[in-house]
């Protein structure tokens, strides 16, 4: 840690940053419980004797009630889930750049990784984590990761893998019939991304107050930036 005058100017602010960033984390976390729920109801419905929504050679039956309110259920999810990441990615950034002004040293990803580290194959396993855990270390050497962190990646790289979860790479009708069928790996996927999300909403909130202890206790510094 640079223990030298940490000059208020030098940081960025962050309050409204972690209030949108905590709020659309809540309200992705809803949607896909939101999800989750309308999938039980599908498979408590059971699939219509006309089968599937998507019948095969680019034919699809009209959908009942339930399978309507679905893809409104979805879309709604897939907005939550958009705000969400625009939220978080503009949090990330505010607060690496503190984690660089209090320890006065470079962050280990380069800026372009903030961004790419999620959407690269392979590298999106661990350098997102690896970004929210070197701003914790900057901001506050030698203490303890949080929990959170750990079980807020945990939670997302399991929704992410699970090929059901965070992206369907199947329509929305697929979805539908994948309820009818077999709605445990469905609930499963949903379960660890409403995880995730909440976790991550103590990601955010404990990294942002070690920032503020940090500023509000070194020698001059000023935490009415914050």
């Amino acid at each position: 840690m640079n223990d030298q005058h940490i000059a208020p100017s030098s940081l960025r602010p962050v309050r409204g940053a972690v209030r949108c960033a905590v709020a659309t984390l809540a309200l992705a976390g809803a949607a896909w419980a939101a999800r989750a729920l309308w999938q039980i109801r599908l498979a408590m419905s059971g699939m219509p004797a006309s089968g599937p929504p998507d019948q095969g050679d680019g034919r699809h039956r009209p959908l009942t009630a339930l399978e309507n309110a679905y893809h409104v259920v979805s879309a709604l999810g897939d907005v939550a889930t958009a705000l969400c990441a625009i939220a978080f990615l503009a949090w990330l950034p505010r607060v690496r750049d503190n984690a660089r002004a209090l320890s006065g040293q470079p962050p280990r990803y380069a800026w372009p990784w903030v961004y790419a580290g999620w959407i690269v194959p392979v590298l999106n396993l661990w350098v997102p984590r690896g970004i929210v855990a070197d701003v914790h270390r900057a901001s506050a050497p030698g203490e303890r990761l949080p929990r959170a962190v750990n079980w807020w990646w945990g939670l997302w790289v399991a929704g992410m893998l699970s090929g059901v979860g965070l992206m369907y790479t199947d329509s929305t009708d697929s979805v539908i019939a994948r309820a009818y069928e077999d709605v445990q790996l469905l609930l499963a996927a949903d379960a660890a991304l409403v995880g995730a999300a909440l976790a991550g909403v103590f990601v955010v909130r404990a990294l942002t107050a070690t920032q503020i202890r940090t500023v509000e206790t070194a020698p001059g510094a000023s935490a009415d930036r914050r």
